[in-house]
């Protein structure tokens, strides 16, 4: 069934959107099991085990208790994996799940933007003459920024652009191509905005069997890994730069753990 998922994702342009949407409301979980829970729960959100819902305060409702599906988690001391029952959160109960949103000239988004940003392995240097916000110059390998766009535009733009940067890893890959690697980029652009309430627009996947075609299932996967490993890393610096401190009675300050 992940297989299956797997390779749905790669031909079908409306199950791959389905799947940046899904992988942005949940980003820790692999692409694989975001394939498993949306194709046995259609209408599945954000998602997780007994023990993910338990960390946030939540519980599973006993009327849907034995209605979940199946996921691959770590198994018992942390060794391997193994299939485990998820559920959606609107199968559960408890506590409030917040989630950070990005706001236009916030300190929040001033965070979020820096943080991007210092994920690019290419010098920075700034372009007020772009016609977009920031461009990844595999040539040069430098990426160019342009200050003069809102927030929201500059966000989205980097976190593609930075995308690029690090896939092209300062020439090493031989086999970087801009065309190659695009849907790739954007769609950690895709995740990034999803994941912190940022607006943009979906990835242009009418080329998207042409890209895969060809491409055997454990390959697709790869591909789909790296981009979920990519925009994990960043997301989980994001919300860890932009988490308030916790002040401790008697003790330092300290931030949240996850």
């Amino acid at each position: 069934m992940q297989d299956a998922g797997i390779v749905e994702i790669a031909s079908n342009p409306e199950a791959y959107i389905r799947y940046l949407e899904l992988q942005g409301d949940n980003p820790y979980y692999s692409p694989g099991n975001i394939a498993l829970a949306m194709f046995q729960k259609s209408d599945v959100t954000q998602f997780g085990t007994r023990e993910k819902w338990k960390s946030l305060g939540r519980s599973v409702k006993d009327s849907e208790a034995g209605k979940g599906f199946q996921i691959f988690s770590r198994g018992t001391f942390g060794k391997g994996y193994v299939l485990a029952p998820a559920y959606d959160i609107s199968q559960t109960y408890g506590r409030e799940v917040k989630k950070a949103t990005l706001e236009n000239n916030s300190p929040e988004m001033e965070k979020a933007l820096t943080t991007v940003l210092n994920y690019s392995v290419a010098p920075v240097v700034i372009d007020e003459g772009m016609d977009c916000p920031a461009y990844y110059d595999a040539e040069k390998m430098e990426l160019a920024v342009n200050p003069g766009y809102p927030d929201n535009e500059a966000f989205a733009a980097l976190a593609a652009e930075v995308a690029h940067s690090r896939m092209h890893a300062k020439g090493v890959n031989a086999y970087y191509t801009r065309a190659e690697c695009e849907l790739d980029a954007q769609s950690v652009s895709c995740i990034l905005c999803r994941r912190f309430g940022v607006e943009r627009d979906m990835p242009d996947l009418s080329h998207l069997g042409e890209l895969y075609g060809g491409w055997a299932m454990p390959e697709v996967r790869q591909a789909l890994d790296c981009v979920q490993k990519m925009s994990k890393n960043m997301v989980n610096s994001i919300e860890k730069n932009i988490a308030p401190p916790v002040h401790t009675r008697g003790g330092p300050v300290k931030r949240p753990e996850r």
